[in-house]
């Protein structure tokens, strides 16, 4: 065979490949800008607040004890029920309490027998002293037996009220209204006044108190925050309580106080809200947490946590579209979250368009064309070969 057909086979194909060279694109083209979301920072005024823990006490709470000392005859009511102010608890036997009182009053009848004897006498010789029948000293005898008589009657009559009392005291009733929980004497105990061991308790618990503990450092630092016109005082608004499931309570809380002292062992202060409590779902002794409001920031600004970096020793960075388009590296210090937001405290400033998608694309210095989170992705640009390819 001739040679010939093989090499115009090879010179057509080199001849090709030389076309589609001189044709092709230049592979130095520039590539398209990203695509990234921003958010847009601005200034807001927003209310900060502080998750405390806490425990809930009762509003009022009364032990009820003996009086007199005696026999307890009777337990008048039922443990766990809710009692009301003055409602008989207890009876105690009573026939020895009774008798003093009886006596009491008999003497108090006989010292008025004797006053109102002494009265008529007095009158009596009063009006014989007017026509000298009978001398200046029986008058005036008289006019002294009339005032001790009355006297005596004054001592009877305490005497009767004391007895009465004490007779009272062996109907034990309760100080106030509220719960009252188990009984420590059934019927037939012998009590007695003075008694180590009170016969129960009754407890108010609507409303009912929050106890919560702060740091004193913060205490510090939002004082500090006050006086320097970053924050303006928010400790009136109402509490909101959590349940130890994490569920918020049906009733707001109100902040009473707050303690004067710092415990030394804790480095932690008290504070106290009120809390209505009317279905008693809240009962002394509980585990909740409370929203306290602790100020108002006029000049806050958020950013969104996924535009806000942390590196492995705990620095945050996050990633802003610069007036030239390009992306930069803020430094950033934030303080708290406020739901999926951080509250920013210096780096950033308002009119920052801080990245919050496309994070994975980009690098410092790259240019970027952004879009506003919420407000749709912007349109690619139509480039010339595109263009070109429509026609």
């Amino acid at each position: 065979m001739s040679p010939k057909p093989s090499l115009l086979i090879a010179t057509s194909l080199a001849t090709a490949l030389a076309l589609a060279a001189c044709g092709g694109k230049p592979d130095d083209a520039a590539p398209p800008p990203g695509q990234v979301t921003v958010a847009t920072l601005k200034a807001e005024q927003v209310g900060l607040t502080r998750e405390l823990p806490g425990r809930t006490s009762a509003f009022l709470v009364a032990e009820v004890r003996p009086q007199v000392s005696g026999i307890v005859g009777a337990r008048l009511f039922t443990e766990g029920s809710v009692v009301s102010a003055g409602q008989p608890l207890y009876q105690i036997d009573d026939r020895s309490y009774r008798a003093q009182s009886n006596s009491a009053r008999a003497q108090v009848a006989r010292a008025e027998a004797t006053a109102n004897a002494a009265r008529l006498s007095a009158k009596r010789i009063a009006e014989l002293t007017k026509v000298q029948a009978v001398s200046v000293q029986d008058n005036e005898n008289a006019i002294a037996a009339l005032k001790q008589a009355e006297a005596d009657l004054g001592a009877a009559k305490a005497s009767l009220e004391a007895a009465e009392v004490t007779f009272g005291y062996a109907r034990i009733t309760s100080p106030i209204g509220g719960r009252i929980g188990k009984s420590s004497v059934t019927q037939g105990a012998l009590v007695s006044v003075g008694q180590a061991d009170p016969l129960a308790t009754v407890q108010q618990l609507d409303p009912i108190y929050v106890d919560l503990t702060q740091s004193a450092s913060e205490l510090l630092q939002l004082r500090r925050e006050m006086a320097g016109g970053r924050l303006q005082d928010n400790l009136q608004l109402p509490v909101t309580i959590l349940l130890d499931d994490g569920t918020e309570f049906n009733h707001k809380g109100t902040l009473e106080f707050s303690e004067v002292s710092v415990d030394p062992t804790t480095g932690s202060y008290a504070l106290r809200v009120k809390v209505e409590n009317p279905d008693h779902v809240l009962m002394p002794g509980m585990y909740v947490r409370a929203l306290v409001g602790s100020g108002v920031r006029s000049d806050a600004i958020l950013v969104p946590m996924r535009g806000v970096a942390r590196d492995a020793k705990g620095a945050t960075t996050a990633m802003v579209v610069g007036k030239d388009g390009k992306v930069e590296v803020r430094p950033v210090v934030v303080s708290r979250a406020l739901g999926d937001k951080w509250l920013v405290e210096s780096g950033l400033k308002p009119g920052d368009k801080v990245i919050v998608e496309g994070l994975q694309k980009i690098q410092p210095g790259m240019p970027v064309q952004a879009s506003e989170a919420g407000a749709g992705v912007a349109k690619k640009p139509t480039s010339p070969a595109d263009a070109a390819a429509k026609q």
